[in-house]
């Protein structure tokens, strides 16, 4: 396992991707048959991702977690109904770059979020987990898995806390 920390500051990303709530029992499936359907609308629109798949983490209850599950876009297309258009919002995010397991990535939440409070900022609670190579074909200790928390602005900050919770993998 290894991975690199980092406050960045990033731009608006335009995707396509299904707003869905799922268990995390029934995640992986739900990932896979999002991105198949977010995919083929994709190739009817005669369209193609701009980078790797992404799931967006809203909320992380076990039985009840609100995610969106697509793809980056070089543009902002229309969507269809069901897979939308939408814009991961840039701003300054907490980001890491990660290598290995999946079942691992609790951990690496769990650094991030003191890394980001170590450099005295604050996660908004929103997390996007970005895909950068295929799972089926890549052995488990060498995924890489760029993870970003959006951060709050300075005038947006509160006395709350904002960290990412780990209640999966």
């Amino acid at each position: 396992m290894s991975h690199t920390l980092s406050i960045v500051m990033r731009e608006d990303q335009p995707v396509l991707s299904i707003q869905t709530r799922t268990s995390m029992n029934d995640l992986p499936e739900t990932i896979l048959q999002s991105l198949m359907r977010v995919g083929q609308y994709l190739e009817h629109i005669g369209a193609q991702p701009s980078g790797p798949a992404f799931v967006g983490y809203y909320n992380l209850d076990l039985r009840d977690s609100s995610v969106e599950i697509g793809f980056p876009v070089q543009d902002n297309l229309a969507g269809n109904g069901e897979v939308m258009a939408n814009i991961i919002p840039g701003g300054p995010a907490g980001v890491c770059l990660y290598t290995g397991p999946y079942q691992d990535l609790a951990t690496v939440y769990q650094q991030l979020n003191t890394y980001i409070e170590g450099q005295g900022r604050e996660p908004t609670g929103v997390s996007y987990e970005f895909y950068l190579n295929d799972p089926a074909v890549t052995p488990p200790n060498e995924l890489e898995t760029q993870i970003i928390f959006p951060l709050v602005g300075e005038k947006e900050r509160s006395s709350g806390n904002g960290r990412v919770h780990t209640l999966f993998w």
